[in-house]
């Protein structure tokens, strides 16, 4: 059985209508195990409230809390943050951090890695976001696996749509006011269901 652990970081609930879709293609591959948490948030209740978080983050809130040392128990891990100026976010960056005893002791060698984010606009460091936290797999000793092209959906000129090879993408609008698209949960979905292939032929190795 293949075991796939998807982590994310949410403020609006675009990333978690993601890892969903990363999620429901990854249990189309036979004998897949999936789970879904998050990270803990780390901006306070009143900032929350300020920037109008506080009432979306109730969608998710059902999803349990990722723990860090819970990763060793995956055959591939798949992380979705929201982009900050190119790179994933404090809360995200804090989750990472918190594996330095996984990598001093070589815990996550071996192990798959892939990524999704979203973006505020079209161009708003998306690629950036996905290839900064790809260096935390290669610390780690993992391999990457992205999107690759066979997804079609990559190539949709026919409308404004996130995705990319490094994996998929969704924009979210200056307010948050554009959910994922079904074209984004598309590539979403193949994505996940590409890294649950890839997971399979390695772990009957």
């Amino acid at each position: 059985m293949a075991r796939i652990q998807i982590v994310f970081h949410s403020l609006y609930g675009h990333v978690w209508r993601m890892a969903e879709a990363v999620a429901a293609g990854a249990k189309e591959c036979p004998g897949t195990q999936v789970e879904i948490s998050q990270v803990k948030e780390l901006l306070s209740d009143d900032i929350l409230e300020k920037m109008h978080a506080r009432e979306a983050r109730k969608q998710f809130a059902h999803i349990p809390l990722a723990d860090s040392q819970h990763l060793v128990e995956a055959d591939a891990i798949i992380i979705g943050s929201p982009t900050r100026f190119g790179s994933v976010t404090a809360s995200m960056q804090n989750f990472l951090d918190a594996t330095g005893s996984l990598w001093a002791t070589g815990k996550l060698i071996g192990k798959i890695g892939s990524g999704f984010t979203s973006t505020a606009s079209q161009h708003g460091g998306q690629e950036t976001t996905l290839l900064g936290l790809y260096t935390f797999f290669i610390h780690q000793g993992m391999m990457i696996c992205g999107a690759p092209y066979s997804i079609q959906e990559l190539l949709n000129l026919s409308e404004i749509t996130g995705g990319s090879p490094y994996g998929a993408t969704t924009i979210a609008g200056d307010h948050g006011q554009r959910l994922p698209s079904e074209n984004e949960l598309t590539i979403a979905r193949k994505q996940g269901k590409h890294v649950a292939e890839m997971t399979a032929k390695l772990t009957r190795v």
